[in-house]
């Protein structure tokens, strides 16, 4: 089994000194979240060794690469990591395929963690080998960007915000390549975002910071669902849940999928019987009843438990909910809760519009 990473770091900044002590999965997308300026970039480059914490202790994959106490500290072109920023920075005079080179020359060949002829075919940028970057657009370039870092063959991949140059279409382009890379590297990824979007759809782990600090940190599905931090709270707070595909209902448009104790009825995906998917669920888009409508138009109603009830801004509550083994956010009024007498324990049923799903 591969070690998890380890790092601790205390460097002192103009508004606040960066302080964090994490023990990270070492495969999968671990998303550092937190609104710009919270140190999650700064976290970033001392991993990647760019800024030197005084106070620090980095080992990845049972490699030390930093260690105060010990006068170690690696530079970053010792460090077998790939770096993905928010701009490509593609060389503009040379080909995609030359831009390709710089990451390949590098490359450990001794080491099987990335098939790059493989990258190339997820990532879909075969056809573009001859171009030069000025004929590529936003999300073609950071698709060649991430390749490049992956030609590395690196022990791991920093992300830092690579969809905050593009507009919502690029974004919605490159998120599925994103997705792909995510199942298929068996490399731990750090990822940086303050999209709760990117959260919802690419984090496995997922760790929050607040003025330089870690104030939560843990698996993906728990950690959105607690109430007493932020991206709860939000208009967009959303919960996730792991599917299955269970049926195509083609006339209707609607697909069915199955979690545990339960199903759901979506919007019809292209997605094969049997496939896992991970489906958001807005908080504002579920509401409660006491008893089973007999007739409703919304098709997913679920028997569930209250878990929590917390306020959380002028007349608003947040429920906390448990539906077979899945646990669900709902946003309702405070007046609700008092005219149906909500409180933990108690055994509701909860109303999940469709069109609110998505995968």
């Amino acid at each position: 089994m591969t070690l998890p990473i380890a790092a601790r770091f205390q460097l002192p900044l103009n508004d606040f000194t960066l302080d964090v002590d994490l023990r990270l999965p070492s495969v999968g997308v671990s998303v550092l979240f937190g609104h710009s300026g919270s140190g999650k970039t700064t976290l970033l480059r001392c991993i990647a060794g760019l800024q030197r914490a005084p106070q620090g202790f980095l080992e990845i994959n049972g490699q030390v690469w930093q260690d105060s106490e010990k006068g170690i500290f690696l530079p970053t072109h010792k460090r077998s990591l790939g770096y993905v920023f928010q701009e490509a920075n593609l060389f503009s005079h040379l080909t995609v395929a030359d831009n390709l080179q710089f990451g390949l020359k590098r490359m450990r060949r001794s080491s099987t963690n990335v098939n790059f002829a493989s990258i190339l075919e997820l990532l879909g940028i075969k056809h573009l080998l001859t171009r030069l970057p000025e004929n590529l657009s936003g999300g073609e370039k950071q698709r060649v960007a991430i390749a490049r870092a992956l030609a590395l063959n690196p022990d791991i991949l920093l992300m830092d915000e690579p969809l905050a140059a593009l507009d919502f279409k690029r974004k919605q382009e490159i998120l599925p390549f994103l997705k792909i890379l995510h199942q298929t590297l068996n490399i731990p990824v750090l990822y940086v975002t303050h999209s709760q979007q990117e959260v919802a759809q690419l984090a496995d782990h997922l760790v929050i910071l607040t003025e330089g600090k870690v104030i939560a940190a843990g698996g993906l599905y728990e950690t959105l669902s607690r109430l007493d931090l932020p991206l709860a709270q939000d208009q967009q707070a959303v919960t996730v849940w792991q599917v299955s595909v269970a049926e195509h209902e083609v006339d209707y448009h609607l697909t069915r999928v199955t979690f545990a104790g339960g199903s759901l009825s979506l919007p019809l995906i292209d997605a094969a019987i049997g496939s896992p998917l991970r489906v958001q669920i807005f908080a504002r888009d579920v509401s409660i009843a006491l008893e089973a409508p007999k007739a409703s138009s919304i098709l997913n109603i679920l028997p569930g438990i209250i878990s929590g009830i917390a306020d959380y801004q002028a007349g608003q509550s947040m429920l906390q909910l448990q539906v077979g083994k899945q646990v669900l956010l709902a946003h309702i009024t405070h007046k609700s809760v008092l005219l149906l007498n909500l409180h933990i324990g108690m055994r509701v049923y909860v109303q999940i519009k469709g069109s609110s799903l998505l995968n």
